[in-house]
C-alpha cells in the first residue's frame, strides 16, 4: 500500500505542475480578454469627450473610470493624441495632464493598433497585466485608453483553482492507498492512463477525456470528476475566444447607427434644429439599445448562450423598429426595405437575442444587395412563428450554404465583413429555442427563415 501512495503522490505531483502552467495561461487569456472587452467599451465612452472636448461628456468618462476602478477593473488611463492624459481612475489629480507619451503602449496605440501584454511598473513596483486600444473616430484617432491590472491576480486566481486540485489530489491519494491493498495492480495501470490523459490536456489537448466507467469505484468518480474540469476549462476557453469575436462584431451596427445619427443632427443643428432635435433623440434610443446589447453580451459571455433563459417578445413590432433604424443606411444604398405580415406576434428568446437575429441578417443582406433592389421581410404568426428575409444578391453555391453558419466562414463572396454575421444568428436562435434555415431564390437571390416559439 505504501508503494502505491507513493507512486500516486509523484504522479499527482508530476501532472500538477504542468496543469498549474496551463490554467495560468487560460487566466491570463481570459484576463486579456476582458480587459480588452472593457478597454473598447470605455473607448467608445471616451470618443465624444476627446474630439469635442465637452466637459460633460469628460465628467461622463471620468465616472466610468472611477466605477470600474471601484468595481476591482483595475486602473484605467485615457489620453489624448499627444499621449497626455485627461482622465485617471487614480485618486491623485495631479496625474491629469501627465505624459503617458513615453510609455511603449500608449506609443504603439496611439500608432494605430491594439497593444497587450505584461511589463513592470517602477511608478508601482509590481508587474502589470495592460490593455491600450485607440479611440477612433472614423478613420482619425483621437487618443488611447490603457487598462492595467496586477500580474499577481493572474497567480491568485490559479492558487484557487489548483487548491481545489490539490483537495481532489489529496482524495485521490488516499483511496489509492487504500484500493492499493486488494487491487493494486488495477489502480496502478488506471493512474497511469489517468496521468496520460492528464498530461495531453496540459500539453493543450483539450479532448482529452479520462475513461468514466473503467476501474475500481474511487477511480471511476476520480475520472469523471477529471472529465467535468477538462469540460469546464474547455468550455471557459472557447467561451472567452467567441465572446470577444462575437461583442467586437453586435457593436459595430449599433455603434456606426449612432455616429450617422449624430453626424446628421449635426448637419441639422443649424438649419433645422427641430430635426436636429428629434436625430438627437434617435441617437439617443440607440444608445440605449446599444448599452442592452452591451449586457446581453455580458450576460452571454458570463453564463453561455446555453443557459441563458428566455423571455417573451414581440417579433411584430421588434421587425419593423429595426427596418425603421436600417431605412438610411439602405437607402443610401438605393436599396429598399420593406415588411409584411401581423404587427403583433408574440415569440419566445434571449434577451436582446430577436433585435441582433434580424440586425444581423438584414447586414448580410444590404452587403450583397445590388443598386437599385429590394430586400422584403415577411412575417407569419401560428404555433411556429417566422419572419423570412429575401434579397436580390447573388445567393450562395452549395458549399457555402453548407458551411455558412460556421464562424469566419467567407466562401467565396468578395462582400467585405467578419465571417461571423450568420454564426451570431445560429447560435442566438438555438439559444432561443428557434431553428434557422438558408434557400436559394430564383433566379438569383436568399432567402433566411426563422422559426421561433410561440410565446
Amino acid at each position: 500500500m505504501g508503494v502505491v501512495m507513493l507512486i500516486t503522490g509523484l504522479v499527482l505531483l508530476v501532472q500538477t505542475v504542468p496543469l498549474a502552467q496551463y490554467l495560468r495561461a487560460v487566466e491570463y487569456d481570459r484576463l486579456l480578454t476582458s480587459l480588452e472587452r472593457d478597454a473598447f467599451v470605455l473607448a467608445g465612452t471616451s470618443e465624444e469627450a476627446l474630439e469635442d472636448g465637452d466637459p460633460a461628456a469628460l465628467a461622463l468618462v471620468e465616472i466610468a473610470a472611477q466605477q470600474y476602478r471601484e468595481a476591482g477593473g483595475g486602473r484605467v488611463v485615457v489620453v489624448n493624441v499627444g499621449g497626455e492624459a485627461i482622465v485617471t481612475s487614480d485618486d491623485d489629480e495631479s496625474a491629469i495632464g501627465g505624459d503617458y507619451s513615453s510609455r511603449p503602449e500608449i506609443a504603439e496605440t496611439l500608432g494605430g493598433t491594439i497593444s497587450t501584454g505584461s511589463r513592470y511598473s517602477n511608478t508601482l513596483q509590481q508587474q502589470l497585466v495592460y490593455v491600450a486600444v485607440p479611440v477612433l473616430s472614423g478613420p482619425n484617432i483621437l487618443g488611447a485608453v490603457r487598462l492595467t491590472y496586477p500580474e499577481a491576480t493572474v497567480d491568485d486566481a490559479v492558487g484557487e483553482r489548483l487548491s481545489v486540485i490539490s483537495v481532489v489530489a489529496l482524495l485521490t491519494l488516499v483511496m489509492a492507498g487504500l484500493a492499493g491493498v486488494i487491487f493494486s495492480g488495477t489502480v496502478t495501470r488506471r493512474l497511469q492512463v489517468l496521468t496520460a490523459t492528464t498530461e495531453r490536456l496540459a500539453a493543450g489537448d483539450l479532448s482529452a477525456r479520462a475513461e468514466p466507467n473503467a476501474g475500481a469505484p474511487e477511480l471511476v468518480r476520480l475520472a469523471r470528476s477529471f472529465n467535468r474540469m477538462a469540460d469546464r476549462l474547455a468550455a471557459l476557453i472557447d467561451e472567452q475566444r467567441a465572446f470577444a469575436a462575437h461583442a467586437s462584431h453586435q457593436l459595430r451596427t449599433p455603434l456606426t447607427a449612432l455616429r450617422l445619427k449624430l453626424e446628421r443632427a449635426r448637419d441639422l443643428v443649424d438649419s433645422d434644429p427641430a430635426g436636429a432635435a428629434a436625430r438627437l433623440a434617435a441617437a439617443e434610443q440607440e444608445a440605449d439599445r446599444l448599452a442592452t446589447i452591451v449586457e446581453g453580451l455580458l450576460a452571454l459571455g458570463r453564463a453561455g448562450a446555453s443557459i441563458v433563459p428566455s423571455e417573451r417578445v414581440d417579433l411584430g413590432q421588434i421587425a419593423r423598429e429595426r427596418v425603421e433604424q436600417w431605412q438610411p443606411l439602405a437607402a443610401e444604398s438605393n436599396v429598399k426595405i420593406s415588411v409584411s405580415g401581423p404587427a403583433t406576434i408574440a415569440v419566445r428568446g434571449v434577451p436582446t437575442g430577436v433585435d441582433q437575429i434580424i440586425d444581423n441578417i438584414i447586414d448580410n443582406a444590404l452587403a450583397v444587395a445590388p443598386s437599385p433592389s429590394s430586400i422584403r421581410i415577411t412575417l407569419t404568426g401560428g404555433s411556429r412563428p417566422t419572419i423570412t428575409v429575401a434579397d436580390e444578391g447573388p445567393g450562395m453555391s452549395d458549399e457555402d450554404l453548407a458551411n455558412a453558419f460556421e464562424p469566419f466562414w467567407r466562401g467565396t463572396t468578395t462582400t467585405p465583413g467578419t465571417g461571423l454575421g450568420l454564426a451570431i444568428v445560429a447560435e442566438l436562435t438555438a439559444a432561443s429555442g428557434a431553428t434557422v434555415v438558408l434557400r436559394r431564390r430564383e433566379p438569383h437571390g436568399l432567402e433566411v427563415v426563422v422559426a421561433f416559439e410561440s410565446a
